[in-house]
């Protein structure tokens, strides 16, 4: 694949990313008030989670986008690498709030295992802080550029398990579904973070991975916000 194709490739998926995230955001705040009241907390924090997630996104691969067309990456670092130190910071919380979202639907404590992930958090935005992890580097650098990301697959492989766990005793098939996605999201992920920076054809995986996270949006849309209450609570007989 020549550069120019994948550098297009890239420039429209991106776009047409951020159009959807922005549009499936707009809908949830549109709708919140088909919200079943048994859903609200639930729906609140995958709300917000997804705001975060646009926000740090519409940094991240939109000053990506306007450096493809203005010159290309490497004119224009230090935009760029504020826009990956923004996804890193959003997506990280967005995982604290969907960890709230799922103590909340199963009526749950965080427990150890809810805190270790909170704190694991944290502990990632702690790591990202220091010059070392040269963000306006466009090859992250190694190990740093790993070590900052195992928080990130802790908190989520966590969830995921935790929703595993509950969604199958509940019979909840939304968050089933969540689950499913974000361990696709994270078979995408882990490749690109090891060895992208040896093979950056790689790099193509996060395009099916931020499908993953797109399909979360859908599903969890889907079961919240469309006035759709005929499913039991999570937990229920």
């Amino acid at each position: 694949m020549s550069e120019a194709l994948r550098q297009g490739i890239e420039i429209w998926f991106d776009i047409s990313y951020l159009t959807t995230v922005w549009i499936m955001v707009a809908l949830m705040f549109m709708h919140r008030g088909r919200v079943a009241s048994r859903n609200r907390a639930v729906a609140t924090r995958v709300l917000w989670a997804f705001v975060l997630l646009g926000l740090g996104d519409a940094g991240h691969v939109g000053f990506r986008v306007f450096a493809y067309l203005n010159g290309g990456l490497e004119q224009h670092t230090t935009l760029v690498g504020i826009g990956a130190l923004a996804t890193a910071i959003t997506v990280t919380i967005f995982y604290m709030f969907m960890l709230d979202a799922w103590r909340v639907r199963y009526d749950k404590a965080l427990g150890w295992f809810g805190w270790t992930l909170m704190a694991v958090g944290v502990l990632r935005l702690g790591l990202m802080m220091p010059a070392v992890n040269q963000w306006t580097s466009l090859v992250p650098p190694m190990p740093r550029g790993i070590i900052r990301n195992v928080p990130l697959m802790i908190q989520g492989l966590g969830l995921a398990w935790l929703l595993f766990r509950d969604s199958g005793k509940a019979v909840d098939h939304p968050f089933r579904a969540i689950a499913w996605m974000i361990l696709v999201s994270y078979a995408c992920y882990i490749p690109v973070i090891l060895f992208a920076s040896t093979h950056p054809l790689l790099g193509m995986l996060m395009i099916p991975k931020t499908c993953a996270y797109l399909a979360v949006a859908f599903i969890a849309y889907n079961a919240l916000f469309k006035g759709k209450h005929r499913e039991k609570k999570a937990g229920e007989a």
